[in-house]
């Protein structure tokens, strides 16, 4: 039987596995940079090492970018090879390959895959959560409590700053956050006015600082350093300016700064150590000022 002169010409046979193509370049790719990530990229991850915190958080940040690195790689290897392989070329011929709808297979694989990874990373994040107290705010009863003694730190916000006070030293004020090395310290973040967030970046840990809850956060400090407070919540005009340095320091040098502070705030303490009714302000876990106290 004779060709039919107007029946439109077959299109270009291609028998070349993409497939295989594919995933021989994706293996490669990903033995190349996935080590390289984890050993060159992870260390750069913040917040740092400041605390012991800050340390679990960048072994996670690390871990997490270390396991999508693959999916990045595939995602890379999929579309430069696609643009690389089907494209029109100059006689105008467009060669494609198999299509991949309906192929049961790799609809498995990839719901297998991506389900592993979901669940290992959601079983990975709770455990990190739960040891140390994770450097988060965890309410007023925190579920992740890291044992041993833990010196207390009241963290109070307002607008526009955040002040301190160490009850276990007879309740001094402070405008700068100052901690001892390698201590395990127990921090109360609230308000006295409207919601802010207390984020000291190098030691890993953010708490909101809410009017009338008492936010309990964990940090074991490490060696001495200068770390930054920045309120991480917009909470008015000056939120920008809401911020300090805090500081790490040896023992020693904690102590004698503990004195000093004592000193300078001799004269107002017996202001702070009456009932907050008969006009102080002693350390609590919550502060609700009355309206017109809090305008005054």
């Amino acid at each position: 039987m004779a060709a039919n002169p107007n029946a439109a010409p077959a299109p270009p046979s291609d028998r070349t596995n993409h497939g295989m193509r594919v995933v021989v370049a994706w293996l490669v790719l990903s033995a190349i940079a996935t080590p390289l990530v984890a050993v060159f990229v992870g260390h750069l991850i913040p917040p740092g090492n400041g605390s012991s915190q800050g340390t679990e958080q960048v072994f996670d940040n690390t871990l997490m970018l270390t396991v999508i690195t693959p999916i990045l790689c595939l995602l890379a290897v999929f579309f430069v090879y696609g643009l690389r392989s089907f494209h029109a070329s100059s006689s105008g011929a467009v060669l494609d390959g198999p299509p991949l709808r309906g192929d049961s297979q790799i609809q498995i694989l990839w719901i297998v895959g991506t389900s592993v990874i979901v669940l290992f990373l959601a079983g990975f994040g709770t455990f990190e959560l739960l040891q140390n107290g994770a450097g988060g705010g965890q309410g007023p009863d925190p579920i992740a409590v890291p044992g041993g003694q833990k010196m207390q730190v009241q963290v109070i916000g307002q607008q526009w700053q955040f002040t301190y006070r160490y009850p276990s030293l007879g309740g001094i004020e402070s405008n700068q956050l100052v901690l001892p090395a390698d201590t395990d310290v127990e921090l109360h973040v609230t308000s006295l006015d409207v919601i802010h967030s207390f984020w000291a970046y190098e030691l890993g840990v953010k708490a909101d600082a809410n009017p009338g809850v008492d936010n309990v956060a964990y940090v074991k400090t490490k060696s001495p350093q200068v770390f930054h407070v920045r309120c991480a919540e917009l909470c008015g005009l000056w939120h920008g300016y809401m911020y300090n340095n805090g500081r790490v320091v040896d023992s020693a040098q904690f102590h004698s700064w503990a004195s000093q502070q004592e000193k300078l705030y001799a004269a107002i303490k017996p202001f702070m150590d009456k009932p907050e009714a008969d006009g102080g302000a002693p350390f609590g876990h919550t502060y609700l000022p009355a309206p017109e106290r809090r305008a005054g």
